[in-house]
């Protein structure tokens, strides 16, 4: 067989895309970042009829090459939180903002095989507006997030996910420096709200992007 790496993920994709739709997420598995970009913007973009859209902070999001696609959108209104030319205040009140846009995009820390999406945040407002605000949210997710469990998804958070993201932004916190959690008390520390979103409330709110490639953290 050739591939069997991928063959291997592609069964695997397949049993965790039909456990998050037992769970009322509307869920595709996409073979590459190109076919993911693809999905979103001819399938599920179009099916939303957003107006105004907006992102979390998401490397997965950037790898699909769905920023650089979306950004400049002439047709919505497109509130930009990575824009670094604004100043940090103009930011964090597009944040807040961003909370109520019809469709938001964001990765996840960690999706399990029975269909949950298990995050951490710094400031929240990736969490808060997969919980509630904007009418539609779509989440990319490479096949390196899918974990066996709940327990597996936090270990994976706390002792690689915020590790490497603490070392990513340049965080004074100990796992930068050690690589594990040490619940630490810094100022620095980007582990503040935990969510498990069990299921999709109303059903098909949430949309999630299986992609056959591992990408982000």
């Amino acid at each position: 067989m050739d591939r069997p790496v991928d063959h291997f993920w592609k069964i695997r994709l397949e049993a965790v895309k039909k456990a998050l739709e037992d769970n009322n997420f509307e869920a595709r598995v996409a073979e590459s970042v190109s076919e993911a970009r693809k999905i979103v913007l001819e399938e599920l973009l179009p099916g939303t009829g957003a107006k105004s859209i907006s992102w979390g902070g998401s490397l997965t999001f950037i790898g699909t090459g769905l920023y650089d696609a979306l950004k400049g959108r002439g047709d919505m209104m497109v509130l930009d939180t990575y824009d670094r030319t604004i100043p940090p205040e103009e930011n964090l009140e597009r944040r807040r903002q961003a909370l109520l846009v019809d469709l938001f995009f964001m990765g996840t820390n960690a999706v399990t095989e029975d269909g949950r999406l298990v995050n951490l945040d710094m400031i929240g407002n990736r969490v808060a507006a997969l919980t509630f605000g904007p009418k539609r949210v779509i989440v990319l997710a490479g096949r390196n997030k899918i974990v066996c469990d709940l327990e597996d998804a936090m270990i994976r958070v706390k002792n690689y996910a915020a590790p490497v993201n603490a070392m990513r932004l340049d965080k004074k916190t100990p796992c930068a420096a050690t690589s594990f959690c040490d619940e630490c008390k810094s100022p620095d520390r980007i582990c503040n709200t935990w969510t498990i979103t069990e299921k999709s409330f109303p059903k098909g709110r949430v949309k999630v992007v299986l992609i056959n490639e591992d990408l982000g953290f």
